[in-house]
């Protein structure tokens, strides 16, 4: 096996890896980077569902790492990660190949969580990756082509029906534009779209769980409510099994079958594999890594962790987009400090607020626990922050979205 040695070695390029990738970069940090990841490009997941829905080109939503890196140092490495050897510092790749390292920086984002219900692995829609959001958009459209072809009757009714399994963000941001989406599909296959049903089923009485503002659960449960298909949202409601063309759930002491062609699995994460199988004590409940305010693992301070597979213990922040990326700058920061004979400094995390998109230009921002703003401000607020984050060489578009959200937040702030 050949062994190589990079000085810094970043296991994921998800938003805290690749940020903190551009970030040493930026820096002028003197370590050699190495950026592995099993895809050859970045997805930029906050705007899947303008991928899916078009607002978006694929090269903002999905661009390659080599495009992103092009103008830095850093080393990238398409290829898969099969064992993190904590003990010796070296990753092992699919090909045989191994890594060693002076510091390591964990950015492995999770995977679908199917809380073991029989068929929902093999019979559902995922929505994670960007090939997600394009073979989920293909299907609809075939479902809604044969619906258009179909005469009346339960088949029919099957293909224009869509279920999602899961209200947090993910499930209400991905229902919202659906139908806004849907309607417009089949309005090109001269269909009604009042034939349309999206049913969100969530386990528990509350969606977006985890959001702090019940005034922005209130503004998405009105939008879900005033889209051009009003989406069926049933609370308390537990899938029991899927199987092709039907789900079965428990809602209200009854057992119930829907019978639908599309089912959405929104519902939870799993840890990646390789941050289960790692010899680390110090975990939450979930089984996330517990890191300390600087980001680094008590137990492997040469080992830093961000995004879905950690936790700051002192503080635990939300596994969000902006929260992920300013880990990542802050592990560079403290790595760049560090390659200098300094001591790693705490991270401190800015957020602006909750971001959500509740439809076709229609969004709702929850700015600095502060403010509301929804309809179509709050999709510009969303819109041109992560047009602003993009690490894209796209330099105007990154300038305008600036421009919009200085403009859209300077209006908000002095109203």
């Amino acid at each position: 096996m050949t062994v190589s040695s990079p000085s810094v070695l970043i296991a994921g390029g998800g938003f805290t890896g690749l940020f903190a990738a551009l970030q040493l970069s930026r820096l002028g940090c003197e370590l050699p980077v190495t950026l592995i990841d099993q895809s050859p490009r970045f997805v930029f997941k906050p705007l899947l569902y303008d991928l899916l829905s078009g607002e978006v080109e694929a090269d903002m939503a999905w661009p390659r790492y080599d495009d992103l890196l092009s103008d830095t140092s850093v080393r990238f490495v398409c290829n898969s990660i099969q064992q993190v050897d904590l003990l010796n510092r070296q990753v092992v790749l699919s090909d045989g190949s191994g890594y060693a390292y002076d510091y390591l920086v964990l950015g492995l984002g999770g995977t679908a969580g199917y809380f073991g219900i029989p068929g929902a692995q093999d019979n559902t829609f995922k929505f994670r990756q960007a090939d997600d959001a394009l073979a989920l958009g293909r299907h609809l459209q075939q479902c809604l082509q044969r619906a258009a072809q179909s005469p009346t009757g339960a088949e029919r009714a099957a293909q224009l029906t869509v279920t999602l399994v899961g209200a947090g963000p993910s499930g209400i941001e991905l229902a919202a534009t659906l139908a806004d989406l849907l309607p417009q599909w089949y309005d090109r296959f001269d269909g009604d779209s009042c034939d349309i049903e999206i049913i969100v089923l969530q386990r528990n009485g509350e969606i977006l769980e985890g959001v702090r503002s019940e005034q922005l659960r209130e503004i998405a449960r009105a939008a879900l409510g005033n889209r051009r298909i009003a989406v069926d949202l049933r609370l308390d409601a537990e899938v029991q099994a899927v199987e092709p063309g039907r789900l079965y759930y428990y809602q209200d002491g009854a057992n119930h079958i829907i019978e639908t062609e599309t089912v959405i699995w929104t519902a939870g994460n799993s840890l990646h594999p390789l941050i289960q199988s790692l010899p680390v004590a110090q975990r939450d409940r979930r089984g996330r890594l517990r890191t300390e305010p600087t980001l680094q693992l008590p137990e492997y301070p040469e080992v830093f962790a961000g995004g879905d597979c950690a936790v700051m213990a002192a503080r635990p922040w939300p596994a969000t987009a902006q929260v992920a990326y300013q880990q990542g700058m802050a592990i560079a920061s403290n790595l760049a400090l560090m390659s200098k004979g300094k001591p790693p400094e705490p991270i401190d995390i800015s957020l602006r607020g909750t971001l959500l998109k509740l439809g076709m230009e229609t969004g709702a921002a929850e700015l600095y626990n502060r403010f509301e703003v929804k309809g179509y401000p709050g999709h510009l607020i969303r819109h041109a922050t992560y047009l602003s984050l993009l690490p894209t060489p796209v330099r105007n578009l990154k300038v305008g979205a600036e421009w919009i959200t200085d403009e859209v937040f300077k209006q908000v702030l002095d109203a």
